[in-house]
C-alpha cells in the first residue's frame, strides 16, 4: 500500500512539475510552427527566398514553417522580433548585411547589439550588383568609363537606392582611388535609377542584377562590372570591378543569412543549420534563385561570424573618414 502511495505521490509530483515549466519549451512542440522573420514586404526577392527555403525545411525539420513579413526601418523592425523572441529555436532572421555590416559603424545608437543578442547559424546567398551604363554612352567598359569621369568631373553622379549602403562607401572609395569627386545619387527604387540612365541624365548607376537583367538583354544597357573580389556567377564575363582598375567594391555585394535570438541551445543551432545549409545546396533552390539574381552559397555559421567582423573591419575606416551618420 505504501508503494502505491509512493507511487502516486512521485507522479503527482512530476505532473506539476512538467506543468511549471517555461513556455519556451512547451513552444518546442512539433505542431508549432518556425517563423521565418524578414524584414521586407511580400514579393520581393528575399520573400521568394524565404518562402523557397520554408518549403524545404517544411520536410527536413518536420514542423509547419511559416515566413512572416515585418517591414521597417531597413529590417531592423524584423530584427527586433526576432531579438525578442523565445530561443528555441522556431524564430529565424533571415536577414540582409547591413543591419550587421554597417549599421554599427553608421548609427550612434542602436536598440540592438549585433554581436551578443542574436546567433549566426548560416550563410545563404550573395546578391550580386552590377555597374551599368546607357549603350548611348561613350564609355563601353569601367576603364573607359574612368577615363572619360576624368575628363569630365562635373558629370560624377553615380546612381543607387540606398544612401549610406556599401554601394555609397564603395563610391566614395572609388573616388578617392581616382581623385574625382563622385558623388553617390540615391533613388527611390531601381527603375527610377534605370530611367535616368537610358535617358542619359546619369552616367553610372550599381544595383542587383537581378533589377537590370531585362533592359541589358534588351540592349538598353551595358554591364561594365560586377561587386565582390570574384566574377559572378550569374555574370561570368562581366569583369569584377576591381578587375576593371575601380576599386572599393569587394565586399560591396549583398548577402542573406539566418540567425537565431541568444541563449538559443548550441544543439537547436546545429540542428538549423543543416537543415538551411542543405535547403540551399539543392538544385533546384539554387536555380530558382539565380533567376533572381541570387547564387546559394551556404556556409557554416562560424564562417558568418568572421565574415560580418572582416566587413565590419574593412568598411570602419572608409565610413570614418566619410562623416556619415544615419539618421532615421
Amino acid at each position: 500500500m505504501w508503494t502505491r502511495i509512493a507511487s502516486f505521490h512521485a507522479a503527482a509530483v512530476l505532473a506539476l512539475a512538467a506543468s511549471l515549466l517555461p513556455v519556451s519549451a512547451a513552444a518546442a512542440s512539433a505542431d508549432t510552427p518556425t517563423r521565418l522573420v524578414i524584414g521586407f514586404a511580400p514579393g520581393g526577392a528575399l520573400d521568394i527566398f524565404a518562402r523557397t527555403l520554408a518549403e524545404k525545411l517544411r520536410v527536413s525539420l518536420g514542423t509547419p514553417v511559416l515566413v512572416e513579413n515585418r517591414p521597417g526601418a531597413s529590417a531592423r523592425v524584423a530584427l527586433e522580433n526576432v531579438k525578442r523572441a523565445a530561443p528555441d529555436g522556431r524564430t529565424v532572421l533571415i536577414s540582409p548585411a547591413p543591419p550587421f555590416t554597417i549599421f554599427p559603424l553608421t548609427y550612434k545608437r542602436l536598440s540592438y547589439d549585433p554581436d551578443k543578442d542574436l546567433i549566426p547559424v548560416a550563410y545563404l546567398a550573395d546578391v550580386p550588383l552590377v555597374a551599368s551604363a546607357s549603350v548611348n554612352r561613350p564609355y563601353r567598359t569601367m576603364q573607359e568609363y574612368i577615363a572619360w569621369v576624368k575628363r569630365h568631373p562635373d558629370n560624377g553622379g553615380v546612381g543607387l537606392v540606398t544612401l549610406g549602403g556599401t554601394i555609397h562607401f564603395g563610391v566614395l572609395s572609388l573616388s578617392q582611388a581616382i581623385g574625382v569627386p563622385l558623388l553617390p545619387t540615391a533613388y527611390r527604387g531601381a527603375a527610377m535609377m534605370l530611367t535616368d540612365e537610358i535617358g542619359g541624365t546619369l552616367p553610372l548607376g550599381i544595383d542587383a542584377v537581378a533589377g537590370q537583367m531585362e533592359l541589358y538583354r534588351a540592349g538598353k544597357i551595358r554591364f561594365l562590372g560586377v561587386t565582390g573580389s570574384r566574377r559572378s556567377a550569374l555574370l561570368p564575363d562581366v569583369p569584377t570591378l576591381a578587375e576593371s582598375g575601380a576599386p572599393g567594391f569587394e565586399t560591396a555585394s549583398g548577402w542573406y543569412s539566418a540567425f537565431v535570438p541568444a541563449d538559443t541551445h548550441p544543439d537547436t543551432v546545429a540542428k538549423l543549420e543543416k537543415a538551411l545549409l542543405d535547403a540551399v545546396k539543392d538544385r533546384g533552390v539554387h536555380e530558382k534563385m539565380a533567376a533572381l539574381g541570387m547564387e546559394t552559397n551556404g556556409q557554416s555559421g562560424a564562417a558568418l561570424r568572421k565574415l560580418i567582423a572582416d566587413q565590419r573591419a574593412q568598411w570602419k575606416p572608409v565610413i570614418g573618414a566619410s562623416g556619415f551618420t544615419a539618421v532615421d
